[in-house]
């Protein structure tokens, strides 16, 4: 394991553009996560996104891990730059001279994944316990460690996303080809989701098995959840009421997907001639 990241990140550190989008995602990730804590005065307004107990505990877990999770593109970049490099660079038939098997080969870039997937779930581990430690109403141990489902959904959303664009990569060869692709399935999901709503709601549960939505499932939208909006959503609908706990089905799902795209990805480079 450790010989086949020492390849793979002996590649990221000789490619400048992987080694630029890395640093202005993680740049961004710490950025956005510390600018709801910046105080705006606009003459007799004085407001703070931080006051509004988005970073309280546990709160603050759901909150941070659903909106970070879209800075996800700039690492799907890497990712697919990755794969297209192989073939582009001609690394790929290199290395399998060299003596790399192909079972190694894919092994290698989904090691990679799951160090990218982990560092950023332990960047927002850390970034979501600075914010709560200085801003949460809420300082008990009992409540600071409750409702952390949300980080390991957050690594399995992440490591079936990349797998995905791993997939993508391998498929078409090229960077710009890969994330088309991706937009049109995002779209391609999309129209099926709005067929199965007004042609089909018998159907409905099949939504639940698309790769991007059983993605997106793992962690719903949190602002609901706030007790202001959630009051004013009650009046508007009083039969208002949404499940935000974390679907360990939901997560078995994407692991099932992750597998499906990692061996996609090492079944299409078997059968082609390098």
């Amino acid at each position: 394991m450790f010989r086949l990241l020492s390849i793979e990140f002996h590649k990221l550190k000789n490619s400048k553009s992987s080694k630029i989008l890395s640093i202005i995602y993680f740049v961004l990730f710490c950025f956005i996560a510390l600018f709801a804590s910046i105080r705006f005065n606009f003459g007799s307004i004085d407001f703070r996104v931080a006051d509004q107990g988005i970073f309280n505990f546990p709160y603050i877990w759901h909150f941070n891990t659903y909106f970070l999770a879209f800075l996800k593109l700039f690492l799907a970049i890497v990712i697919v730059s990755m794969m297209s490099s192989e073939y582009t660079n001609r690394t790929l038939k290199q290395n399998l001279i060299d003596g790399l098997s192909k079972e190694e080969f894919i092994l290698s870039k989904f090691y990679s994944i799951l160090v990218f997937a982990l560092a950023s779930t332990i960047l927002v581990f850390l970034v979501s316990m600075v914010l709560g430690l200085i801003f949460s109403d809420y300082d008990e141990i009992d409540i600071i460690f409750s409702e952390m489902e949300y980080l390991p959904a957050y690594f399995v959303k992440l490591t079936g996303f990349f797998s995905l664009c791993m997939f993508f990569g391998i498929l078409l060869k090229r960077s710009a080809f890969a994330l088309g692709f991706l937009f049109l399935l995002w779209i391609f999901e999309g129209i099926i989701q709005l067929v199965v709503r007004f042609q089909a709601k018998s159907l409905d549960f099949i939504v639940d098995f698309l790769p991007l939505q059983s993605m997106s499932n793992l962690i719903v939208e949190p602002i609901t959840k706030l007790s202001t909006i959630k009051s004013a959503a009650s009046q508007i609908n009083p039969g208002f009421e949404k499940d935000y706990d974390v679907s360990w089905f939901g997560m078995l799902i994407v692991v099932v997907w992750t597998l499906i795209f990692v061996y996609g990805s090492y079944n299409l480079l078997k059968r082609r001639d390098l």
